[in-house]
């Protein structure tokens, strides 16, 4: 198949997305991981979205919760509007569970550790 990732990179989820969450690849940089955060929100793999939050924040962010607002969203698209080195902000494009169309603006916190990049928190 040779539509674009969920991410919105111009590679299907198979070459982009998917090895990461599989654990077949670590993330080269924060923003890799944010993209591949949001495919798995769109995929419901909540599993690797516990696994890629900082220990120092995980306690904040419930299998449960998560599981539940992926699956209860139908993700349309992202766009990241600016990177550093440690810091992604950007628009994740959804409809609710009433069909509602909704924007998720954030400026995400990354920590790299242990050869691992890591979620920490959001700014919305």
């Amino acid at each position: 198949m040779s539509s674009n990732c969920y991410c919105g990179r111009p590679i299907s989820f198979e070459e982009c997305c998917k090895p990461l969450i599989e654990g077949k690849q670590k993330a080269s940089s924060a923003e890799d991981l944010m993209r591949s955060r949001y495919s798995a929100f769109a995929t419901g793999a909540a599993d690797y979205l516990v696994k890629t939050t900082h220990n120092s924040t995980r306690k904040f962010h419930k299998k449960e919760d998560i599981l539940d607002w992926s699956q209860s969203n139908q993700w349309i698209k992202l766009e990241v509007l600016a990177t550093t080195t440690n810091t992604v902000t950007f628009k994740a494009y959804y409809l609710d569970s009433s069909l509602k169309a909704q924007i998720h603006y954030e400026k995400s916190t990354f920590i790299f550790e242990n050869d691992n990049w890591f979620y920490v928190d959001g700014e919305f």
